[in-house]
């Protein structure tokens, strides 16, 4: 087995004395992982809402139903062994596995499938809106999800198919937590929210040993676990914000894998035959937005002529090779419904004339809030040249993923460079992020780029989209969605640039990995190390 490096001995083996003094070899069944984890905002499921915190829920969470490590594209039993769906009624009646316990001892109940609901949409946090979508509130919670013994039922209000329910039954913030143990944790009506963030109470395949922000995490296997104990005992996640150290450390022997390398790195690893690279399309989309509450921002001319001032065949031939596909639609390609043409390429002549016919006061210099770690500051820079010939100046503003996304959620940008991945395997799920907004209202928050970029689509637009999401036809609602993508194209203040492509280094000891198209199916479970 390879050797731990002195920088990483001392942190792991303090934090985790369980895996032994540190002048052992790394253990068989600890594997280490370089990363970059500033994103993260939250661990609470019922808060967590980036790509960090959705790997780290998954893994110590479980929900009714889920999307499981065997098999990411079929929606399979979780805490519930069966349902019986009532479409006239809406309702969907679940029968609880029996003999689950969580990280505490306690035994899954009823009441935490309730309260774990409840808890979300009374905190309403960033995730709360995929679940109030259902028609629930705090006031009538208690009303729409019942528990009697191993049963629970759950009702909904609105014209959805029962499979759009499951799968809002199925995302993250649906996740279900040991109720007892949290409550008995709340601080100042904060539901356990404060107590969360540092400590896991779920009944998933692991449990959290540690947490510092920005620093690491570190989980522990839960040997009870109803799917089997996984082999690893230990992961220790290890921020690594920098992709030319995480190869460095993983070539040493210091990690087991390496997740955000840049293409050139990955490339300087064909050679080495310790190493394996595994490849993972993704479903989150990259895009440059602009906030509408700037006022050089608000004229259409300015967004129309940003789609013709991206060098998207640049970008994805260089610096993003293998890692970013050329993409140009909010529905990610691979998934029904997605619209994967690319009517756009990079002509600043023609942006140039679109801002000159709209009369449009150039130069527009404007702050471009982006993630200070490749490849978004490679890419805002890039962006920087290219829109710079048209008369659009960015200054480009870095920052931690937690400090841009937190700016981004407060509408406190000017134009941003993020992603977007959905937030559950329906294409309502990003209909409703970029093509829906009825309240802009700076006190209506919604964990939207629409509401976020403070733009409010016109009301036959939103109109399209609630009737996307209930019409009965699978193949014209897939068509509705196509119809409003194209739509998006054309009149929104945002650019769909790019589609993620996931590229994961590893030792090639390490067998077992899975990572599905999202966060959210990122899983330890299975992983051994031969």
């Amino acid at each position: 087995m390879r050797r731990l490096g002195a920088a990483l001995a001392v942190s792991l083996f303090a934090l985790m004395p369980a895996l032994g003094p540190a002048s052992a070899d790394t253990p068989a069944d600890a594997l280490v992982v370089a990363q970059n984890i500033d994103d993260i905002v939250s661990i609470d499921p019922a808060q967590a809402y980036e790509f960090s915190s959705g790997e780290y829920v998954t893994n110590t969470y479980d929900r009714l139903v889920q999307y499981d490590a065997v098999d990411t594209e079929t929606l399979a039993p979780g805490l519930a062994t069966s349902w019986e769906v009532d479409a006239d009624a809406k309702t969907i009646t679940f029968t609880l596995r029996d003999g689950v316990t969580f990280h505490s001892g306690n035994p899954l109940r009823g009441e935490d499938v309730v309260g774990s609901f409840e808890r979300v949409v009374v905190l309403n946090k960033a995730p709360a809106f995929i679940l109030t979508q259902l028609g629930w509130t705090p006031e009538n919670i208690r009303e729409m999800v019942t528990a009697d013994g191993n049963t629970v039922t759950v009702r909904y209000a609105g014209d959805f198919a029962p499979s759009f329910v499951l799968n809002v039954l199925a995302a993250r913030p649906a996740s279900v937590v040991d109720m007892e143990t949290v409550m008995a944790n709340a601080v100042d009506g904060d539901l356990g929210n404060a107590w969360l963030n540092r400590n896991s109470a779920g009944t998933g395949p692991f449990s959290l040993r540690a947490y510092r922000p920005a620093e690491m995490l570190a989980l522990t296997a839960n040997e009870d676990y109803f799917a089997g104990a996984p082999a690893m005992k230990q992961v220790v996640i290890r921020h690594v914000p920098e992709a030319a150290t995480q190869r460095l450390l993983l070539e040493s022997g210091d990690v087991d894998m390496a997740k955000n390398l840049t293409p050139d790195q990955v490339a300087g690893l064909a050679d080495d035959s310790g190493i394996d690279v595994e490849t993972y399309p993704q479903a989150a989309v990259h895009w440059i937005s602009f906030n509408q509450k700037v006022d050089a921002l608000t004229d259409p001319a300015v967004w129309e002529a940003a789609r013709w001032l991206v060098d998207y065949e640049g970008m994805a031939s260089s610096f993003l090779d293998g890692q970013m596909e050329v993409h140009q639609a909010f529905w990610p390609a691979g998934f029904p419904g997605a619209v994967t043409d690319i009517p756009f390429s990079y002509d600043p002549e023609k942006a140039r004339a679109i801002l000159e016919e709209a009369g449009v006061e150039l130069p527009i210099r404007v702050t471009l809030d982006v993630i200070n770690s490749t490849p978004f500051t490679d890419m805002a820079q890039a962006l920087q040249a290219s829109f710079a010939p048209a008369g659009i100046e960015f200054e480009i503003l870095p920052g931690t993923g937690a400090q841009v996304i937190t700016r981004y959620r407060g509408r406190a940008h000017e134009a941003m460079l993020l992603y977007w991945g959905p937030d559950f395997m329906d294409p309502h799920s990003n209909a409703k992020a970029f093509a829906y907004n009825t309240n802009n209202s700076d006190d209506a928050y919604q964990s939207t780029t629409t509401w976020r970029n403070a733009w409010q689509p016109s009301d036959a637009t939103n109109a399209k989209t609630m009737a996307a999401l209930a019409e009965p036809d699978a193949e014209r609602r897939l068509e509705m969605y196509r119809e409003l993508q194209r739509e998006m194209q054309e009149v929104a203040p945002f650019v769909v640039m790019f589609q993620a492509v996931k590229q994961v280094a590893m030792a090639d000891d390490v067998e077992g990995f899975v990572n599905g198209a999202t966060s959210d199916f990122v899983y330890y479970r299975l992983v051994t190390k031969e």
